[in-house]
């Protein structure tokens, strides 16, 4: 093996980050599996590097002992006090075993290790980059179509959006650039692998952060998101600074900054409600754009009843369930809503009820 080799190994540890000790601890154990393979040696082999003229060599080591019973791991008390009379039965024996043309398969095999263990390393520094984008916004643009699953370009690694995160009914081209939220970034032995999603909640909260400055700095935070992509989505917030509205921070002058972010998630409706630490209040709010006469709170079951005007029932409800479902999700509560005729009919009988009740014992107490 040439010297320039073993320079360019400082070349690689300067500009790669690879250290040259590990590489050279790669280099001698590839060598000991190439000896091996093309000398169809069964021996305990060791193969020596030297790291400053680049010589090697193979050293096979036997276990003195009585009699001979494996001549590739053994060798006789006899034979071995012919090299070294100190040699005794349990001692080990070194001998020089390197082949003649040994120096053109450990410079093959040798270059093979450091191109395999840089492949290595780069995988590991995209990967390490790209981790640190977990739960992340990343722009990327289509580069294939396979299976209905999409191919992004991400600049240096190409990431995965399968059907499931995908938004219903939103068309995609090649070449068309796009925002994804980081999902998951794995390795395996093929290299770095990101998952990304057009679906996930955490797309419409990296959005707003972009749109909103309040929410950047902090001010403004998102409480909860409940979301079904492609549709309709709620989002809670609350203002740390009294005199900033929440609500209008996020929909901005004339609308512009949720339509910014309407517009990135293929026109679905968003709805922005102002978090309460009152769970009444909360949940009247997400009930939005519904009107709320009275909320009951069962904290025990975490159940609340909500009353609402007749004519606002299939408003609170939404379509197909859609508005409570998402309020429900919002706020973690179960919500069970009332029109106020039927909470009101419900009332009055439950005070007949208690009415009866209360004449009852009136009675049996005059009869004693």
């Amino acid at each position: 093996m040439n010297l320039d080799f073993l320079h360019a190994l400082d070349d690689i540890e300067k500009e790669k980050g690879i250290s040259k000790e590990i590489l050279l601890e790669a280099i001698e154990t590839a060598l000991i599996s190439a000896y091996k393979k093309d000398f169809g040696s069964k021996e305990n082999v060791r193969v020596e590097l030297n790291s400053t003229t680049g010589e090697v060599h193979v050293y096979t080591k036997k276990k003195v002992v009585e009699e001979v019973q494996n001549k590739n791991l053994e060798i006789s008390l006899e034979d071995a006090k012919k090299r070294n009379p100190r040699y005794e039965i349990g001692d080990f024996v070194e001998e020089e075993i390197t082949p003649d043309n040994f120096g053109r398969i450990a410079a093959q095999t040798a270059k093979q290790v450091v191109m395999q263990r840089i492949r290595e390393a780069e995988r590991d520094v995209i990967y390490e980059e790209y981790k640190e984008k977990e739960d992340e916004l990343i722009t990327g643009m289509i580069q294939r179509i396979y299976n209905n699953n999409l191919f992004i370009d991400l600049g240096k690694i190409e990431a995965l959006l399968p059907p499931s995160e995908q938004m219903p009914d939103e068309k995609y081209e090649l070449g068309d650039r796009i925002k994804l939220y980081v999902v998951e970034v794995s390795t395996d032995s093929k290299g770095p692998k990101v998952l990304v999603s057009r679906t996930h909640p955490g797309l419409l909260k990296r959005l707003f952060e972009v749109e909103v400055p309040e929410i950047f700095d902090g001010i403004v935070e998102i409480k909860s998101i409940a979301r079904e992509a492609g549709s309709r989505s709620k989002i809670s917030v609350y203002s740390h600074d009294k005199n900033v509205d929440p609500v209008g921070a996020c929909v901005g002058p004339k609308g512009m900054r949720v339509q910014a972010v309407v517009d990135q998630l293929n026109g679905e409706k968003i709805d922005i409600i102002e978090w309460s630490d009152d769970p009444a209040v909360f949940i009247a709010n997400a009930l939005n754009p519904a009107e709320v006469i009275k909320v009951n709170i069962n904290e025990e079951e975490k159940i609340a009843e909500v009353i609402v005007p007749d004519y606002q029932l299939s408003l609170a409800i939404g379509k197909e369930g859609q508005n409570a479902r998402l309020a429900a999700k919002l706020t973690g509560w179960k919500v069970d809503i009332k029109k106020e005729s039927s909470y009101s009919s419900e009332s009055l009988d439950n005070e007949d009820s208690d009415a009866e009740d209360n004449d009852d014992t009136t009675q049996d107490n005059l009869e004693e």
